[in-house]
């Protein structure tokens, strides 16, 4: 007989949420520091393996980055070759830029992370594709390679273990993602569990992307059971544990009956640090919202998500679409590339047509299985308006199914804007902060604590592609942390019961400082 998940027992997703909120006392009386002597690496290393090194000649998908924002309904599929697999990869968790820093280098991906910390890693289950055989690997970006865990077709436990979920079922092809806590937890402590889905979160708004740049399908599946995924990829699950499942491609047809035990793989790891410090509270967290039956995860997404409010009282403005002549036409890959998380905004305007384009891209359906319906979504974007070329300063709530933001309060909130961001300028300095808010309560009662994954995932999705949108529009954007409930209250009553899921500042970058000046 098969255990029985705590899932439901919701009293461990609001002691983690709640004990990890930072307020102004929480900050300002915290002993924690950094130990840079024990930095763990931003890399996990099979010492034993050999890696396979994955094609570099990355085609061009010919599709601009605000295009390929936009939601991929009835896209063709163009098929999964090694070449398309390695720029998903790269696009979405390749290194793309090196640094110098103090005591050596610093690897930036293409996707954001708290930090630059980069706790979260890439696994491929596969049956046999044109140049890579079946098996199971692990995606290492030092190299850009791949590294065969085991040989064979495993998608039929992936399959399983989600319920026979169709786009899993379907995929000649399924990625996995995983967080590595410590990586994280050196810096963050606690809290970097929110941080494994705010970042697996935006390497994911990449990845989607790229599948509607090169034509191949995608889905973010959260709903499986963890024990059969994780021993799957031979993961010690004090240290690290799978996150979703991302099925790629479709028309696999025939699934390899693999019902049998899957042995335990034993395989070395590289050490990340000298000392690890293990985090309970993080441990506890991912266990309750564990599922452990196929049947809990085939019928947990199965009704539709808790709905998110669109009955405005006060004053609408609809968004301003950019002109056909000012739409950007820079391809998905430079602006991949390119992007950065912004350290300092100029205090200078963006203009409303560039704000609306962002708020769309952001607000465009996600191909998830607890997402679906369209037009679906848990949370609900508000907005402190500090600049904005054609839009009254003040704070806002955006109505997607409306196009349009309904404003809260009139007047200057870049003080408050600061204050909310942990007291830092830049969020104060930005053009716009926009916030992320979900009512937890329900979605906590409609999913369990597996809820609570869900909706952090999305929250992470929608900023991810607002940081692609405002590189395509040659602005800037970065990820903040934020006081918890000082940012429902200050949102309050229109956001009285909710809860920030992230924070994202945009606006204008102001070049970095020289050394010397």
């Amino acid at each position: 007989m098969a255990a029985e998940s705590m899932n439901r027992d919701t009293k461990a997703a609001w002691n983690y949420h709640n004990s990890t909120k930072h307020s102004w006392h929480s900050v300002h009386n915290s002993n924690h520091y950094m130990d840079w002597n024990n930095q763990p690496s931003p890399f996990k290393i099979y010492p034993e393996l050999e890696g396979i090194r994955l094609p570099t000649d990355l085609a061009s998908s010919d599709v601009a980055a605000l295009t390929a924002l936009m939601a991929a309904d009835g896209q063709q599929d163009s098929g999964l070759d090694l070449r398309a697999l390695a720029g998903l990869l790269y696009y979405s968790a390749g290194i793309t830029k090196r640094g110098i820093v103090p005591g050596g280098q610093i690897f930036f991906r293409a996707a954001a992370c708290t930090g630059a910390l980069y706790h979260i890693e890439f696994y491929l289950v596969c049956a046999d594709l044109e140049g890579l055989e079946a098996g199971v690997y692990h995606f290492g970006p030092h190299d850009f390679s791949l590294r065969q865990l085991r040989q064979g077709d495993f998608r039929q436990t992936l399959a399983s273990a989600a319920g026979d979920e169709p786009s899993v079922v379907d995929a000649p092809a399924i990625l996995v993602t995983s967080s590595v806590y410590w990586r994280n937890s050196w810096k963050y402590q606690s809290r970097a569990y929110r941080h494994s889905y705010w970042d697996s979160g935006t390497i994911l708004s990449n990845l989607l992307a790229m599948g509607r740049a090169y034509q191949v399908p995608l889905q973010v599946v959260t709903s499986f059971v963890d024990d059969e995924v994780n021993r799957l990829l031979g993961l010690d699950t004090s240290r690290e544990a799978a996150l979703h499942l991302v099925p790629v491609g479709r028309g696999a047809g025939f699934l390899p009956d693999t019902n049998s035990e899957i042995s335990a793989l034993n395989l070395e790891v590289s050490p990340y640090s000298a000392r690890e410090v293990e985090y309970p509270q993080i441990i506890e967290a991912h266990q309750f919202g564990s599922l452990a039956t196929r049947e809990e995860a085939a019928s947990l997404c199965l009704s539709p998500p808790a709905s998110v409010g669109e009955n405005p009282t006060g004053r609408l403005v609809p968004l301003k679409p950019l002109a056909e002549g000012e739409f950007p036409d820079e391809l998905i890959e430079p602006v991949i590339v390119r992007r950065g998380s912004s350290r300092r905004f100029r205090r200078d305007p963006i203009t409303f047509s560039q704000l609306s384009i962002i708020l769309e891209r952001g607000s465009q359906d996600i191909p998830a299985d607890f997402l679906g319906t369209a037009g679906s979504g848990l949370t609900q974007a508000y907005v402190i308006v500090n600049d904005v070329d054609g839009l009254q300063p003040g704070t806002y709530v955006y109505h997607s199914s409306l196009k349009a933001l309904e404003q809260l309060k009139e007047g200057q909130f870049r003080q408050e804007a600061g204050y909310l961001g942990l007291q830092q300028e830049l969020p104060a300095d930005a053009s716009v902060c926009v916030y992320f808010l979900a009512d937890l309560n329900a979605i906590l009662d409609r999913y369990g604590n597996r809820g609570y994954r869900m909706v952090q995932t999305e929250g992470a999705i929608r900023a991810g592609k607002m940081y692609l949108a405002a590189y395509a529009l040659r602005l800037g954007a970065s990820g903040l942390t934020f006081f918890d409930d000082d940012v429902t209250d200050f949102f309050s009553p229109h956001a009285a019961g909710k809860s920030v899921m992230f924070l994202i500042a945009l606006g204008r970058p102001r070049p970095r400082r020289r050394a010397g000046n």
